[in-house]
């Protein structure tokens, strides 16, 4: 009987309440809503398919300002290194790069192809020493879990990198030959490997950027 009144109290507050506030229930579920959008703010998402392995993945993972743990959690798994399945913490500020390249384009609700997400040193290492001109770093940003390289379906490499560049934010680099963009939030710079006869060329735009740092 105790709890069956409770209820009924809590319910009559919560009527009183509403009513109280916007005069009918339609009128205070506006309210509430309104209230909730201001303190959380917009919904970012990426929308996201991974060529060697074959996952998809549809994440919220930022509302307003505050990223959210579990869908980081998610990021970080789907973009493990898919030799050796080791997962590392992604700067989240690359996922905000992404979202941002994908409005930049004009498709904020685009899919972009995962080429290559967290790097180990040990694939690295296969990586750079598996021919004699690969386009991999010897410090590559990769290992930080601070870059990725992507292809967008139904857009070009060459408009995929402008659009990159104009974002003027961390490392580009071009891959016209392979079909992909780096993009990461090192240090602000550019570059391009593939090219007339494999020719690789890196333009630091930031004078402070040493030539060690660059990170592919």
């Amino acid at each position: 009987m105790r709890l069956r009144f409770g209820r009924w109290v809590a319910a009559a507050v919560v009527a009183a309440t509403v009513f109280v506030a916007g005069g009918s229930a339609k009128a205070g579920e506006r309210d509430v809503a309104s209230s909730h959008s201001q303190s959380e703010g917009p919904s970012y998402a990426l929308h996201l398919y991974h060529l060697h392995t074959h996952e998809s993945l549809d994440v919220v993972y930022r509302i307003g300002d505050t990223y959210l743990p579990a869908a980081l959690g998610q990021l970080n798994h789907f973009l493990r290194d898919h030799r050796t399945q080791t997962e590392h913490a992604f700067d989240p500020k690359e996922f905000d790069l992404l979202h941002s390249l994908m409005a930049k384009l004009g498709r904020p609700d685009g899919v972009i192809d995962i080429v290559c997400g967290y790097r180990t040193p040990q694939s690295n290492r296969f990586l750079r020493t598996r021919s004699a001109r690969t386009g991999v770093a010897k410090h590559s940003q990769h290992m930080l879990a601070k870059a990725i390289d992507i292809r967008v379906p139904g857009v070009s490499t060459a408009r995929l990198r402008n659009a990159a560049l104009s974002l003027g934010e961390g490392g580009v680099g071009y891959y016209p030959t392979s079909h992909f963009v780096h993009v990461d939030v090192g240090p602000v710079r550019e570059w391009t490997f593939g090219a007339r006869k494999t020719r690789r060329t890196a333009r630091h735009v930031s004078r402070r950027t040493p030539r060690a740092s660059v990170g592919e």
